[in-house]
């Protein structure tokens, strides 16, 4: 079959136009992978095209780049289902870390932010004469977690890291997790006044886009959920990040519907002057436009059964 890569470049050595589009038109087997064109392409076609593989297994997470705007394994992603009616199929290098050249990207962002939340374990206690031993029911609930490859994939279209650079990102806290939830680790409660900073674990927008990109099934996003839930039962209640899911919740088990002018007020805190008052121009906006919240917020008619999943959640 023929394919049309549209592989975004870039060339550090150039002096204009460093970053451009570069299309490479193959005659490929069905079976072909966007890394095995790639590799066509390189050895074929064009040997200055830089682009990073090793295992070409799904294992070694080397193959990391965005295919048609979302991140993913080259090895993994099949040309068939990637190419467009005619037979295109965009390919550009991993999102949030820059660019080293062409499809390879420079990952010190990333490791820089798993090595911020110490992924190793930090027993208490006297050491034991043998090995830790951890019992294999509380070892079951980490092994989703623990089958993170380091691909980056996840980094690459994180939402909140586009606009934050200090955000932990979803590896990391996936990451954190794991030994957070790991029966031998003694530095629970000292992970969560780290995670519970700007930055950590309450600063995620749940936009799934970090659960689309795993190559693994890792969910990054649940992961990241079990922390807050964890440090939420842990005592970590005062936070901004921390009220904010609170009243969140509050407000819709209340109502069967966001009370969205009280989550605006009490995630701040009430009395927090300061907060109130740098919000007050985004309310006037939104009062001039149509926009503001109703003061009154009503109940909708099937709140009841609203209510009913809570309680259900709560019991269990």
């Amino acid at each position: 079959m023929q394919v049309k890569l549209a592989v975004k470049r870039f060339d550090p050595e150039r002096e204009q136009d460093q970053s451009y589009v570069q299309d490479y038109t193959l005659d490929v087997p069905d079976h072909y992978t966007v890394l095995d064109a790639l590799i066509q392409t390189r050895e074929e076609v064009d040997e200055s095209l830089a682009v990073r593989c090793s295992c070409r297994a799904s294992i070694c997470g080397s193959c990391a780049m965005r295919v048609n705007g979302h991140a993913g394994l080259g090895c993994k992603t099949k040309l068939l289902d990637s190419m467009d009616k005619d037979g295109v199929v965009q390919v550009e290098p991993m999102g949030n870390q820059p660019v080293v050249k062409d499809l390879v990207v420079d990952m010190s962002v990333f490791w820089n932010k798993i090595r911020a939340v110490k992924p190793y374990l930090q027993p208490e206690g006297p050491e034991p004469e043998r090995e830790y031993v951890a019992s294999n029911d509380s070892m079951l609930k980490l092994l989703q977690t623990m089958g993170c490859i380091m691909c980056g994939a996840c980094v690459s279209d994180c939402t909140v890291l586009e606009v934050n650079e200090n955000f932990l990102g979803p590896a990391a806290l996936a990451k954190a997790y794991r030994f957070v939830g790991d029966p031998r680790d003694g530095a629970t409660n000292q992970r969560f006044g780290e995670l519970d900073e700007p930055g950590g674990m309450w600063d995620c927008t749940r936009c799934f886009e970090c659960v689309e990109a795993c190559p693994k099934g890792v969910a990054p996003m649940d992961q990241i959920m079990n922390l807050r839930e964890e440090a939420a039962a842990a005592g970590f209640t005062s936070t901004i990040g921390a009220r904010h899911a609170e009243i969140f919740a509050d407000t819709v088990k209340h109502s069967g519907w966001l009370d969205e002018l009280q989550l605006a007020v009490k995630t701040p805190g009430m009395f927090n002057i300061g907060a109130q008052l740098h919000n007050m121009p985004v309310g006037i906006r939104a009062f001039l436009r149509g926009k503001l919240p109703p003061i009154v917020h009503k109940a909708i008619p099937s709140v009841r059964f609203v209510r009913r999943i809570f309680e259900k959640i709560e019991e269990d």
